[in-house]
C-alpha cells in the first residue's frame, strides 16, 4: 500500500472521487493517469542511461546500391529545377516586351 494511507482512507479517497468525475469518466483519468506515469518512467530512463547505449541504436550506414539510387533521384531533380529555371526566366523575358510600361520605357 501507500505509505501514510490506510484501507480506509483509501476506500473514502476513491468514493469521493467517484461522486466528483463519476463512473464513465473515473476509467478514463485512471488510463490518463497511468499513461503519463509511463510516460515520465521512460523519460527519467532515457535521461539517466549511459550515452554509449544511445550510439549503439543509431542506425546503420546506408548501401552502397542505395546512394547510387539517391544519386539518381539528385539528379533528375536537379534537371527538373533547371528546366523550371529555363521557363521562369523565358516568361520574365517574355513578358517585359509585352509590358507597354517597360517598352515605353526602353524607347
Amino acid at each position: 500500500m501507500i505509505p501514510g494511507f490506510h484501507g480506509l482512507d483509501l476506500i473514502v479517497i476513491l468514493v469521493v472521487a467517484l461522486l466528483i468525475f463519476g463512473p464513465k469518466r473515473l476509467p478514463e483519468m485512471g488510463s490518463a493517469i497511468g499513461k503519463s506515469i509511463k510516460e515520465f518512467r521512460k523519460g527519467m530512463s532515457e535521461l539517466t542511461s549511459p550515452k554509449e547505449a544511445k550510439e549503439d541504436e543509431q542506425e546503420p550506414a546506408p548501401a552502397a546500391d542505395n546512394l547510387e539510387a539517391i544519386d539518381k533521384e539528385i539528379a533528375s531533380k536537379k534537371a527538373h529545377l533547371d528546366a523550371l529555371d529555363r521557363e521562369i526566366a523565358g516568361r520574365q523575358a517574355s513578358s517585359e516586351v509585352s509590358n507597354p510600361e517597360t517598352r515605353a520605357t526602353q524607347e
